[in-house]
């Protein structure tokens, strides 16, 4: 009942047996023909993972008819026999177990694919656009550089890094004067022989006039927005960072006059109507004489009072002349204003961290 059959036999297709498999023929008995056979037509109805699963138990698993026969081997007869059941045991073994593995890994990329192609999603899809929105102070920066383009100003940029010689001593701030004080500085490097050789982040974009003046002379028409820093106890009205605001004018022939005309065309035109303002004296070092700016200042729900708002004057002649400017020949006025209290003001924001911070409940409301 012994019939000469190589391991070729049977499979089709994918399943087919390559001509090297089938090299050796296989002497099957009557002991391994039929779980052969089985074998056969079982693996060709394989179609799922957990039918190849299932194949793999029943026909090499340790229960399984393959199983049993090499549990038995030790109740044959003879020697011979032993060998060559043995034998047909390991041919099986060695014909399908690759068969099985191939397939396996063949069918679980497919589920794979199959699972991801159901499941994927495009996080994109469906859901609400959140569209950005620009910083308060940003809008307020925008508005004020507009108001003063309109009026005939540039809009003037420089590093957040001066030397002290900018900082202080070119706006007539020796290291000497009392006026330092005023100022708690950040300082990068300090203590050099010249002002030249020291750096500090700039307690305000007054260095940047500088540097206009050196490099252009003079007349000068220009406003200088950005950031500032100093030593400052944070509270609701302080920060250590804040957004200013300067401006310069040199021209020939220039007086107080021309500033309060700057100062009520800037006012009513960001309040979007007239404001009442007050000009008293006040001393700051770069300026003479020094003035203090009020406006008068009506917030929703609220009596008006009198706001301090900027710091003004007419330039010193010493800051001329540290440019190369002939203060003879030509006059100006200086001013700056806080770009962060101006945004609290048109915000009505009553503290100055929110403005810093990341909290986008508060960034949401603009």
């Amino acid at each position: 009942n012994n019939s000469q059959t190589p391991l070729s036999g049977g499979f089709g297709g994918k399943n087919k047996i390559s001509e090297g498999e089938a090299s050796v023929a296989f002497s099957k008995s009557d002991r391994t023909l039929e779980i052969w056979d089985s074998a056969e037509a079982d693996f060709l109805g394989v179609d799922s993972v957990e039918a190849l699963v299932d194949f793999e138990k029943n026909h090499l698993g340790k229960k399984s008819k393959l199983a049993e026969i090499s549990k038995n081997l030790k109740n044959l007869d003879s020697a011979d026999e032993k060998k060559r059941i043995g034998g047909e045991v390991a041919a099986f073994r060695r014909f399908f177990e690759p068969k099985v593995a191939a397939k396996m890994a063949e069918m679980r990329e497919v589920a794979l694919d199959k699972k991801l192609q159901r499941e994927w999603i495009d996080p994109t899809k469906n859901l609400p656009r959140k569209k950005g929105a620009i910083h308060p102070i940003s809008q307020v920066q925008r508005e004020v550089e507009r108001i003063f383009s309109g009026m005939g100003f540039e809009v003037a940029d420089g590093p957040e890094i001066e030397s002290e010689w900018r900082n202080f001593d070119a706006l007539n701030i020796p290291g000497t004067h009392p006026a330092r004080d005023m100022q708690d500085t950040f300082w990068i490097r300090s203590g050099r022989g010249s002002s030249d050789e020291n750096f500090v982040f700039r307690t305000h974009t007054s260095p940047v006039q500088i540097r206009r003046m050196c490099a252009r002379g003079a007349p000068v028409r220009a406003i200088v927005p950005g950031r500032c820093f100093r030593n400052e106890d944070v509270d609701s009205t302080h920060d250590a960072q804040f957004y200013q605001f300067e401006g310069l004018l040199i021209d020939r022939e220039i007086n107080l006059s021309h500033l309060r005309g700057v100062f009520e065309t800037f006012f009513a035109e960001f309040f979007g109507k007239p404001v009442e303002v007050r000009i008293r004296p006040g001393y700051f070092p770069f300026v003479e004489p020094g003035l203090e700016v009020d406006i008068w200042f009506e917030p929703p729900g609220k009596s008006g009072k009198w706001l301090e708002l900027a710091g003004a004057g007419m330039t010193h002649p010493n800051v001329l002349k540290n440019c190369g400017i002939d203060p003879s020949k030509f006059q100006g006025f200086a001013f700056g204003f806080g770009l962060t209290r101006l945004a609290m003001m048109k915000f009505g924001i009553d503290d100055i961290r929110l403005l810093s911070s990341i909290r986008g409940e508060f960034l949401g409301q603009f």
